[in-house]
This record gives C-alpha cells, sequence and structure tokens, in this order.
C-alpha cells in the first residue's frame, strides 16, 4: 500500500499534528522481544542521526494550547482560542510599532531620521537592525556602545548586549560587518548600494535588496527588518509586498498559524489575512515572531507605543475571537 500524505506534505505518520495518537497507557504492551526487535531496527537510523554534523538543522516542538474547537479559514493551523486572540494581540502590537517608527521614532530610530549624512543613516540602521535592540529600560545600549562612524572605517565593537532578533553569531566575529561593508564599497558606498536602478518600484527595490544584502551571514529577521524600518523612516524608498520566509523562528510560527510549509502558499495565506484584517503585511514579521515566542522571549525592539484597544479589537473580530 502506497505511503499517505497528509496536508502539511508530510508523512501521515510523521506529522506531529496529522497522526495518530499513541495509545493509552492501559493499552496492552509489546513482549520484550518486540521492544527488542523494534529497538535493534531502528538503530541503524538512530546511530546515523548520532553522526551527523552539529550544522545540521534542529527542531524545536513549541508548546500550543489545547484544541477546544476554535477554527477560522485564514489561520487554518490554529486549533485553540488562546493562540488566536495572542496573535491578534501580537498583530496589533506589530502594526502600532510600525505606525511609531513612522510617525515619532524612539532614540536612536529617529537620530536615523534626522541624519543629514546618508552614508551614517544607513551604517547606524544596519547596526541596529544587525544587532537589535534589547529587551529593558535601555533597548538601544548595545548598539550606542558598538556604533562608530562609518567614515573612519573602524569596525565596532561587536561585544554587546544582543536583542531578541540579533542576526550577529558572536563565533563569526566580524564576518557580517566586513561582507556588509565590502558590499557597499563596491557599488559605490552604501546609498549607491540601497538606491539600485532607477526604474526599481518600492516593491521591486525591496526584493532586489533582500536579496543582495544576504552577505556574511546577516539573516532574514536582520535584512527584513532593515529594510522596513528605512522604508518607514523614509530613508529609503522601500515597500514590502511579502514575507520573504526563508528558515527562521518567523517562518517556523507561520508554518504553524497557516497550517502549511510550503513557502508560495505561506506568503498567499499571509497576503490573505493581511488583506482581510487591513494590516500591513510587514506587521506579520513581527508579530508570528513573538506569537510563537515564550513570554520573556518577545521582543519589543524599543517600541514605546501604545496599542489602540479598538484596533486591535478589529483585528480579534476577523479572527473571530
Amino acid at each position: 500500500m502506497p505511503p499517505s500524505f497528509c496536508r502539511h506534505n508530510r508523512f501521515i505518520q510523521n506529522c506531529p499534528i496529522c497522526r495518530e495518537p499513541e495509545p493509552p497507557a492501559s493499552a496492552p504492551r509489546r513482549s520484550a522481544g518486540s521492544s527488542s526487535t523494534a529497538r535493534a531496527t531502528r538503530s541503524p537510523s538512530s546511530s546515523a542521526r548520532g553522526s551527523r554534523s552539529s550544522n545540521a538543522v534542529r527542531v524545536r516542538k513549541l508548546s500550543q494550547a489545547a484544541d477546544d474547537g476554535y477554527r477560522n479559514e485564514l489561520v487554518p493551523g490554529l486549533r485553540a482560542t488562546a493562540d488566536a486572540e495572542r496573535l491578534a494581540a501580537e498583530l496589533a502590537f506589530a502594526t502600532a510599532r510600525l505606525a511609531e517608527l513612522a510617525a515619532d521614532p524612539p532614540e536612536l530610530y529617529a537620530m536615523i531620521g534626522a541624519e543629514t549624512d546618508p552614508e551614517e543613516a544607513l551604517w547606524l540602521a544596519f547596526l541596529t537592525c544587525y544587532l537589535s535592540p534589547i529587551e529593558g529600560d535601555d533597548p538601544f545600549e548595545g548598539v550606542r556602545a558598538a556604533h562608530v562612524p562609518w567614515a573612519g572605517g573602524e569596525l565596532p565593537n561587536l561585544d554587546v548586549p544582543l536583542g531578541m532578533r540579533t542576526s550577529h553569531d558572536r563565533a563569526a566575529g566580524e564576518r557580517t560587518v566586513l561582507a556588509y561593508r565590502a558590499w557597499a564599497q563596491r557599488a559605490g558606498g552604501q546609498q549607491a548600494a540601497f538606491a539600485g536602478e532607477s526604474a526599481w518600484t518600492p516593491e521591486r527595490r525591496f526584493d532586489r535588496l533582500f536579496e543582495r544584502l544576504a552577505v556574511g551571514g546577516f539573516a532574514r529577521p536582520g535584512r527584513y527588518d532593515l529594510l522596513v524600518t528605512l522604508g518607514r523612516l523614509g530613508v529609503v524608498d522601500v515597500r514590502p509586498s511579502s514575507l520573504q520566509y526563508t528558515d527562521d523562528a518567523t517562518t517556523v510560527a507561520a508554518k504553524r498559524v497557516f497550517g502549511i510549509g510550503d513557502k508560495m502558499l505561506l506568503e498567499r495565506r499571509s497576503r490573505d489575512l493581511a488583506e482581510e484584517a487591513e494590516l500591513p503585511i510587514e506587521a506579520l514579521d513581527l508579530a508570528l515572531f513573538n506569537w510563537a515566542a515564550p513570554e520573556r522571549g518577545r521582543a519589543t525592539m524599543g517600541s514605546r507605543a501604545d496599542v489602540p484597544a479598538d484596533e486591535q479589537a478589529a483585528i480579534a473580530a476577523v479572527l473571530d475571537v
């Protein structure tokens, strides 16, 4: 009999959502001989897993509320009202943060928007999004400690506190910063590199820059946030039309929320939710990350934004909660 696939494009027996539940504790146990045989049968694959490189992808099992009958076609992966309520709250916060960036940006973001030298503005924006604001009373402490002027050519001090969404890998040292500087210098400077071609639309410029910024380990969260930030602050004419899903925590959360692993379908379902809830598509980036994070793992990104109760209620209504 051929193997059966579930709606998540996995073998049913391998899917944690669709597979048959484990038998209850009262079910008859297999004999000792059967258990030994099963262990012997599994041992080659177990050995193979153990011998894999430490760089192999590791899957975390994320917590999820119990199924209480909740269903909504916009978020087909959710099965609990509590999960939908939390998603509505995070979408509202992420949207308020984007509005804040455009109207009244906090501290370093305001400095980026007010900087008269485009090279220094872009450099400070890169460091802010690469290192990421930390949580606490002084969210930009690490960025300030790392910052050095672009014009001097000096490398920043990266031995600083890092935010929840940092792209910096301490083991890689200055690799990403060096790669970023080299990328900008090849274009004749950061301003020229971010300008791209004059014929590009803001959406096209966002997509092309997102691809080109994949240098030296500059991960998706940093690249995406950098371009969103520059667009919201009016420094670069860019506007996202998708989430640019890759293999980060936001993408993992999206797979849970939308109940699918295919990235093209993830993008489509993300757009459907954003359009139905009348949200900017980029709000889903931070919202999905925070939705899947533990309480102490949320990233506020230095935002002071208050979430309007009516806007959160409107999103909750779209999600039927």
